[in-house]
């Protein structure tokens, strides 16, 4: 898996995530760099749920439980009205970089 980067753009912070926002669960990178948000989706689903977000156009970020102990989900909400939803290991840390850009 590779993402072009942009000038000056560094990777903060990235984990194995799945999206949730399909109907089904979609294995993919959650990565998190100094200027925008990733995902890039794995096993033949590149490109078809590939995204990248820029800081400007979030509007929310929300944590939920994917289980009933389970801690671990992470939903951005964009100012347009669309929204992601993922299941992803230390939510709190990749919230708490995602806050701070926008």
């Amino acid at each position: 898996m590779k993402i072009d980067l942009k000038q000056n753009e560094m990777v903060v912070k990235a984990g194995n995530s799945d999206m949730l926002n399909t109907g089904e669960k979609i294995e993919g990178k959650f990565i998190v760099t100094n200027q925008r948000l990733y995902f890039k989706a794995l096993n033949g689903n590149g490109g078809k749920y590939d995204m990248e977000v820029e800081p400007a156009q979030i509007s929310e970020v929300h944590f939920f439980n994917t289980g009933f102990l389970s801690p671990n989900g992470l939903k951005i909400i964009l100012r347009n009205g669309e929204d992601f939803s993922f299941k992803i290991k230390q939510r709190n840390a990749f919230g708490e970089l995602i806050n701070k850009m926008y």
